[in-house]
């Protein structure tokens, strides 16, 4: 029984929704999307707020979301792709569970985000190069609050979660953390 909070970071169209669902019901645990949070309790999109607030309203948002979920026990949650630029989240989340970077590369990225329209940070004329960008900006800070570092690519979700798992059963309790990387190849068939 993993009895700690996992928390998921990494950019976006790197899993952590879909591979945080999965971590989630194996484990039974509570899924949280920091996102989708936020959408339900303005009632509006992401572009939205994006529209209306800018980049700054939708952080801001974001933070106090993350305070108030980063305190509850049980959960799985996935945290938007941004939510590592705040110190405070960084803080927040490295104190109360168990982090996980789950990292994709540019182009992998780009092929699992090319045809959402909820990502206003891609609505730009050429959205690998903005990936790219994103992601040389906040890897850093990705590599700064986590536990356990994923690297994902083409896996099946449950080989990838299983990895996970794999890599958590370390941490009894919350224990002692040290870094790890793990590359989790694919299983034809899986």
């Amino acid at each position: 029984m993993l009895n700690f909070n996992i928390f998921l970071v990494g950019p976006m169209g790197s899993g952590k929704t879909t591979i945080g669902r999965y971590l989630a019901r194996i484990t039974g645990k509570n899924f949280y999307d920091s996102d989708r949070e936020i959408e339900s309790r303005t009632g509006v999109s992401i572009p939205v707020i994006f529209e209306i607030e800018g980049e700054s309203g939708f952080r801001q948002r974001e933070c106090k979301i993350i305070a108030e979920l980063v305190q509850l026990n049980n959960i799985v949650l996935a945290t938007g792709g941004g939510a590592v630029l705040a110190a405070e989240n960084r803080r927040e989340l490295s104190q109360r569970g168990i982090v996980v970077y789950l990292y994709a590369p540019p182009k992998q990225l780009y092929r699992r985000t090319s045809h959402d329209n909820n990502r206003p940070l891609l609505r730009t004329g050429n959205p690998l190069e903005r990936l790219k960008y994103l992601l040389k900006e906040r890897d850093p800070l990705y590599r700064e609050v986590a536990d356990v570092i994923i690297k994902t690519g083409k896996q099946p979700v449950k080989a990838v979660a299983n990895e996970v798992l794999r890599q958590l059963r370390q941490y009894k309790g919350g224990a002692p953390r040290r870094k790890s990387f793990v590359h989790v190849k694919s299983n034809k068939g899986a």
